[in-house]
């Protein structure tokens, strides 16, 4: 089991994470949230606006690849600093776009720096967390994504209607700098990982053919992508399909994420009561996860139903299911593989995620624009249960000592 300092240290180690997350959706949904907005003053259709989401999900997949490897090379400390600096940067520069071509280059800009996030986070887990807390840990850094996407309509369309967007884009992009001295005074490594042997180092190449990583890497084709849908597309909906203004939006666009924020801290906590009842690793991870996969299942009558409070109570449900997995799947790599390739793991596996967010971004943006929204939230609604199924067939036993062996195997 890892030791820490102090159980404080430990917890105040996760809550700059829980921070940083909070930052880096604070500055992603100031798109969304101004896209109503842009849209019309670019004058762009749903598949130019796609373009645009495509710009930074490309961006994203690429720089997952590399911020993985790059974090667990330079460390936690210099690595998480780096990514946070970029991306805050970028995310001031939208301010400067002129039109649907210089924001899609400022968004791909974002993009890089904001694929080191969670290959950061995950790492800081793998070095403060034991494996019975590793869940939980990642249930409340992750819940930072749900707290900065409350955030966002109400404080974005704020700034918008006082000053304009241009200051939306520079002020929360600013955010980042006080998180960033901060981070500087207070991070360290924990001084048992220090006196720790060090594995040796594994190429990206060598993790990938491992068949853990390529198909962890598969299931999130599948997965992420629809929490994308939520984050990039939900105010650009209620505003379409649910005819809401846009202070209407910043009523309302928040509460599904307030709900979301709600699964982080379930997915951690039913990992942690199911692991006390002496359940197996592998039953816990891969039952809880295809449990909130059901949950997901929701966004279908969500986009169904005519009474509009029903319908955002159920994409709420939905989009708790999304969080509830993810905290599961966050603790994967740390669950088996030695903690210096933790990053580089949830990198490729991000990569996954980023590759299936650039294909249905296009793919819901010419379905919205040629048929209805009714179709996506359906696609979406299943997504999750093909993800989970390719855990359930592909991934094989979730067993630490099986996968070092695999490792030792590589490394030889």
């Amino acid at each position: 089991m890892m030791r820490s300092n102090s159980l404080s240290l430990r917890w105040l180690m996760i809550s700059m994470a829980f921070f940083a997350t909070a930052i880096n959706y604070l500055d992603r949904q100031t798109l969304s949230v101004a896209a109503p907005v842009l849209m019309d003053r670019f004058h762009m259709s749903n598949e130019a606006y796609s373009r645009v989401i495509f710009a930074f999900m490309l961006a994203y997949t690429i720089a997952n690849g590399l911020s993985g490897p790059i974090i667990d090379r330079l460390g936690t400390r210099i690595g998480f600093a780096l990514t946070m600096a970029w991306w805050s940067v970028a995310d001031v520069l939208h301010a400067l776009a002129r039109g649907p071509l210089s924001l899609g280059i400022y968004r791909f800009l974002l993009g890089i720096g904001e694929a080191g996030n969670w290959p950061a986070s995950v790492k800081v887990v793998a070095e403060w967390f034991p494996v019975k807390e590793r869940a939980l840990a990642s249930g409340i850094f992750n819940s930072g994504s749900a707290v900065g996407a409350i955030l966002a309509p109400p404080l974005v369309v704020w700034i918008m209607l006082h000053y304009g967007w241009r200051e939306a884009f520079m002020w929360i992009g600013a955010s980042g700098g006080l998180w960033l001295v901060i981070w500087f005074f207070v991070y360290h490594t924990p001084e048992a990982l220090e006196s720790e042997t060090k594995p040796p180092k594994i190429s990206a190449w060598q993790l990938f053919r491992m068949r853990f990583v390529w198909s962890f890497t598969l299931s999130k084709v599948f997965m992420d992508p629809v929490w994308y849908f939520y984050i990039f597309w939900f105010p650009e909906y209620l505003r379409v399909a649910r005819h809401f203004s846009l202070a209407s939006i910043g009523r309302y666009a928040w509460i599904p994420f307030a709900v979301a924020g709600i699964g982080n801290i379930v997915g951690g906590w039913i990992s942690v009561v199911m692991i006390k009842h002496n359940l197996t690793l592998n039953l816990v991870r891969k039952g809880g996860l295809t449990l909130f996969a059901f949950l997901m299942t929701s966004a279908i009558p969500a986009v169904l139903v005519k009474d509009l409070h029903i319908s955002i109570a159920l994409v709420s449900l939905a989009m708790m299911g999304y969080t509830g997995s993810n905290a599961i799947l966050l603790s994967y790599p740390a669950d088996v593989f030695p903690k210096n390739v933790v990053a580089s793991i949830w990198g490729l596996a991000s990569m996954g995620s980023g590759f299936g967010g650039m294909l249905f971004a296009l793919l819901t943006g010419w379905v919205v624009d040629h048929i209805s929204y009714v179709p996506v939230f359906i696609g979406f609604g299943i997504m999750p249960l093909v993800s989970a199924l390719i855990i359930w067939t592909l991934l094989g036993p979730i067993s630490p000592g099986r996968f070092s062996r695999s490792l030792e195997e590589v490394v030889r």
